[in-house]
């Protein structure tokens, strides 16, 4: 089959042919009929993230968000056949820890992520471990591209503003309108929350209006809690930094009113290596609440893809284009000059 790899840290993906997988026991392959190309991905190939322990082995094929058609089985899984449609979590868990038991397979004791801790899916085929628990079968009007769409950044940026307990008519503000942060406005939005979209690109700022955003805020132009503490005359119930640099998580914070909370998506990047320092006294006096999402459970998955199947929910609004396996590298270049608008999905392998 075919894959794009990794094998040097911040070099060119090399498209090569690599052997077909086979299914352990447990495990199923699937033939990826869509995969997205996450900026988690381009973090991996630029080597970030080793202080949470996801600084990939190389040569390895990243990708984590897919959908397509399950082509075999090991002989141990159940509840699936060849020719089902499926995606899965990006998040492995392995179904028997206290957290799977608990219903929150994001946190498992061994969780892994494909593309990180094994080959992912910018590849012909993918093979997912412990198939019987951490596949997810599509309903019948929600295909393999929508699936990829959600993989990720749809289903993060959903389960963020769940973490979040957004109201209707609450204000929320969402630090950065990329992938992530535009699905967590499309949500919000569907709940009936007031959003305010923070971004310093105005073409990405206009794509968060298109998507439900009430107001916009262009860091770059104005102080942003201060824009929106005006806007929500006081400060927003709800704070999401869908980013993870040091200044959105500061903005976002700042721009709570009393009682607010903070939900924090964007893991941090190489200049803050996992630390932030955060207005403790702030927190402590307004009573803010600082709230860690990722992924999404596995149990939640299945309301998430009735949302989408009943048109509730769009993350197809949010796929900039369709792409081939060869265009990786240059959809990695986009995103180091942070010129991608939405998500950008291979389908042509």
């Amino acid at each position: 089959m075919k894959a794009a790899r990794v094998v040097e840290f911040r070099k060119p993906l090399v498209v090569e042919r690599v052997p077909d997988p086979t299914p352990g026991p447990q495990d199923a392959v699937v033939r990826v009929e869509a995969s997205g190309i996450c900026r988690s991905d381009w973090h991996g190939w630029m080597g970030d993230w080793s202080w949470v322990g996801l600084s990939p082995s190389l040569p390895i094929t990243p990708g984590h968000e897919f959908g397509g058609e399950v082509v075999a089985l090991g002989k141990d899984v159940q509840g699936f056949a060849v020719g089902d449609k499926v995606t899965v979590p990006f998040h492995y868990a392995c179904g028997h820890c206290e957290y799977c038991h608990a219903g929150v397979p994001n946190r498992c004791e061994s969780v892994g992520i494909y593309g990180f801790s094994w080959d992912g899916s910018f590849a012909e085929y993918v093979v997912v471990r412990n198939a019987g628990f951490n596949m997810v079968p599509l309903p019948e009007n929600v295909e393999p591209l929508t699936a990829a769409a959600i993989g990720c950044r749809y289903m993060t940026g959903y389960h963020g503003v769940m973490r979040g307990n957004v109201k209707p008519g609450q204000w929320v503000a969402v630090q950065g309108a990329g992938g992530v942060g535009l699905s967590a406005i499309q949500t919000a939005y569907a709940i009936g929350a007031q959003v305010i979209a923070v971004d310093v690109d105005d073409e990405k700022l206009e794509k968060a209006k298109q998507e439900g955003a009430t107001a916009v805020v262009n860091a770059r132009r104005e102080v942003v809690p201060e824009a929106i503490r005006e806007i929500t005359k006081g400060g927003a119930h709800v704070g999401i930094d869908a980013l993870g640099i040091k200044d959105t998580v500061l903005n976002s914070v700042l721009s709570l009113r009393k009682g607010g909370r903070h939900v924090q998506i964007g893991l941090t990047t190489s200049e803050e290596g996992g630390y932030v320092a955060l207005p403790m006294d702030l927190v402590t006096c307004s009573e803010i609440e600082i709230v860690g999402s990722l992924g999404i459970p596995h149990p939640d998955y299945q309301g998430l893809l009735s949302l989408v199947a009943e048109g509730r929910l769009n993350p197809k609004s949010l796929i900039e284009r369709e792409v081939g396996l060869e265009d990786v590298n240059e959809v990695f270049d986009n995103m180091t000059n942070f010129r991608t608008k939405g998500f950008n999905i291979i389908t042509k392998f």
